[in-house]
């Protein structure tokens, strides 16, 4: 039998309210696809002329765009005086923003947005030393933009080198550069890293 066969009964229910819609029992498959769900039918509903149809996907909304940037803007304020805390705040809120824009909105704006704000916020991780935090958040930068990105290659590298992961940094750092070419501080930590790493083995000796 196919599964284009098969029944299957959902115990959903419509919040008569917020019209949103859950399930009991559920699972994470099934929460994951009503909580995209109910994310679109809430974008719907903050149209600014709801019951029509979404708009096309450019022009973009300026006013998130907007925000976006100067959330990011006031973090970078931030990190330069120094107040990393303060700095990932801002960086957060802007990733949160950029994140939800609605889901007809071009997917390369919302790639280039969080590709800065997560680099930037994992900068402001390695100055307080948080290098697992500031590691995964340089590795979802350069998911959303592989090329072109070479501080977050780097950024995670460091970040790698640090927590004492010799043999990931090596193959990391080595990534990078393939994919962005003869970038010189990637070279000059490949270099670290191999230097570290013959280190080791010398004493293992």
């Amino acid at each position: 039998m196919s599964d284009l066969e098969t029944f299957t009964f959902l115990p959903l229910h419509l919040d008569p309210q917020s019209k949103a819609i859950s399930a009991s029992p559920s699972s994470r498959a099934l929460d994951a696809e009503l909580e995209a769900l109910n994310a679109l039918h809430r974008s719907l509903r903050s149209l600014e002329a709801p019951h029509l149809v979404p708009p096309p996907p450019v022009p973009v909304n300026p006013k998130r765009s907007a925000n976006v940037q100067k959330l990011r803007e006031s973090g970078n304020v931030e990190y330069r005086k120094q107040r990393f805390t303060e700095a990932i705040k801002f960086y957060t809120l802007g990733l949160q923003m950029a994140l939800t824009r609605p889901a007809w909105e071009p997917s390369q704006l919302v790639r280039e947005e969080a590709h800065q704000l997560l680099s930037n916020r994992a900068q402001a991780h390695m100055q307080l030393g948080g290098w697992p935090e500031a590691a995964a958040d340089a590795e979802a930068s350069v998911e959303a933009k592989r090329q072109g990105n070479a501080k977050a290659w780097f950024r995670r590298g460091k970040c790698l080198v640090e927590m004492g992961r010799l043999e990931e940094a090596r193959e990391w750092v080595g990534k990078g550069l393939e994919v962005e070419g003869e970038e010189k501080e990637l070279m000059e930590l490949l270099k670290e890293v191999e230097g570290k790493i013959a280190a080791v083995k010398a004493e293992e000796a």
